[in-house]
């Protein structure tokens, strides 16, 4: 969900080299979008346009009104209402901006994309998001390449696309041709309490071996070492892939997301869903873990009963209203499976995310575009980041910011990592594979109720009906 500043030195040629660069959009997807097919979604009909200038390079109508719509997940609304709609405003005034918010995208929006009238700005994520492949692929979306290849807010001299982080145009194509922007930039791994962690003189486990050890220490202690977002077990999917990757390479990634048979059968992949299986096992997964949604299981961990969750780097926002004072929230890498793995403990996921996008039916797409352009200056990213403790995909738009303890720490990871940052793209290609198909695969894994070889099956046969589905339309890496 969000770019590092340049101040962390992020290789970006590594990280080109390794774009396996995927925002996680996961929920229920419209079958009925195209209804609203358009022919690639490059015009918007009889979308009105005004006079190109200097200040206005997209050609707004300055007095048309505009319609945004963002999630309301962990990092709110609130930077729209704050930051990036004043923005808007100041450039038009004569502008009305309709803002709304809600915690299910596709719920609220699908009825409008079938019906022709969507708005002109779409935050789309969250578990309820809608479908961006399909989208793309049935022209509901409209082009991006006008707006990437305007004059940024900042140096007219640069073009939008050479401001933003590697790797986030690429991650925002379909087919060629880029529909979606993903604002923020991710960094995943578990989280921790450096507080907790300083008090016992426990140190983050680089080894899955150290991780087991400590574990029982954590335990007691009279403290759970682990529990994450039970309703919603795909949180559980990010360590499971990642310390796949770290024993065996990306090239794993890359034939789970070209929906390679066999790919989810590797044994990097056995080994890891294994030892995530055992953790309940060994009675190391705080009671009742499963029932509890996203923000329990945080709370949760934040009151200190369990040691050990997963997440991205939104964290931290998400959960600022109940983190006791003092309790110094930290990220890490997962640890390796074992040691002289493919890849070093420091390699960690870190993508694009939170992505945005323009209908291709909207009435303003025009100020849909312009919306985004101010989002992506340095003042609209700036702000986010304080506001909301995220990174974004804007180059060095958080130099000289006074980062959180969390987001520093997550920093600090990414930079640590180097060339070594990975990530995968079928949830963002292939919704339904990812929700329900894997994620209710892995809540069963996580409860015992099937085994790991069991937890395989399921998801080579959730990859395979995508596989032989000729309605889906397949994307490469």
């Amino acid at each position: 969900m969000s770019n590092p500043p340049e101040s962390l030195e992020l290789s970006r040629r590594g990280l080109l080299r390794r774009a396996a660069v995927a925002g996680i959009a996961l929920g229920p997807a419209s079958s009925l979008l195209a209804a609203c097919a358009t022919s690639g979604g490059e015009d918007s009909g009889d979308a009105k346009r005004g006079k190109k200038t200097a200040e206005n390079p997209l050609g707004v109508p300055e007095d048309a009104p505009l319609e945004v719509v963002i999630f309301n997940g962990g990092f709110t609304d609130k930077y729209a209402t704050d930051i990036h709609e004043p923005l808007y405003k100041k450039a038009f005034p004569k502008a009305e901006i309709k803002h709304s918010t809600t915690e299910e995208i596709a719920k609220t929006l699908q009825s409008r994309f079938v019906a022709g009238n969507p708005p002109d700005v779409v935050n789309n994520s969250g578990a309820n998001s809608m479908d961006m492949g399909k989208l793309a692929s049935e022209g509901a979306l409209f082009d991006l390449t006008e707006l990437l290849d305007a004059p940024s807010v900042d140096d007219p001299n640069v073009k939008v696309r050479d401001t933003l982080m590697p790797g986030t145009v690429e991650l925002g194509t379909y087919n060629g041709k880029p529909y979606v922007l993903n604002y923020a930039f991710t960094v995943y791994g578990i989280w921790y309490s450096k507080s907790l962690f300083d008090k016992h003189s426990w140190e983050f486990p680089k080894t899955w071996a150290d991780m087991v050890a400590l574990c029982k220490e954590i335990k007691q202690a009279g403290i759970a070492p682990w529990t994450y977002q039970g309703k919603h077990p795909r949180y559980m999917n990010w360590p499971l892939l990642s310390m796949a990757t770290k024993l065996a390479g990306p090239e794993i990634l890359v034939d789970i997301d070209n929906l390679k048979p066999g790919a989810w059968k590797h044994e990097a992949i056995k080994e890891s869903a294994t030892r995530l299986w055992e953790l309940r096992k060994q009675g190391f997964i705080l009671e009742g873990t499963e029932g509890m949604d996203h923000v329990q299981a945080q709370t949760a961990w934040c009151e200190g009963k369990a040691a050990f969750i997963p997440c991205g780097s939104w964290l931290e926002n998400e959960q600022k209203d109940v983190t006791p004072e003092g309790f110094e929230m930290a990220m890490a890498p997962e640890p390796q499976l074992q040691e002289g793995g493919a890849l070093p403990y420091e390699a960690i996921r870190a993508t694009a995310g939170e992505p945005f996008l323009v209908p291709a039916k909207a009435k303003n797409p025009y100020g849909g575009l312009e919306y985004l352009r101010r989002m992506l200056s340095k003042e609209g990213a700036s702000g986010f980041t304080k506001m909301v403790s995220s990174l974004t995909a804007v180059k060095g738009a958080a130099d000289g910011l006074d980062l959180s303890p969390g987001l520093s720490s997550a920093a600090a990871a990414l930079k640590a990592a180097g060339d070594n940052i990975f990530n995968w793209r079928y949830p963002n290609w292939y919704l339904p594979m990812e929700n329900p198909a894997i994620d209710s695969a892995t809540g069963d894994l996580l409860t015992n109720r099937i085994t790991p070889d069991e937890w395989i099956e399921r998801c080579e046969k959730a990859a395979e009906e995508i596989r032989n589905d000729d309605s889906v339309t397949k994307f490469k890496r």
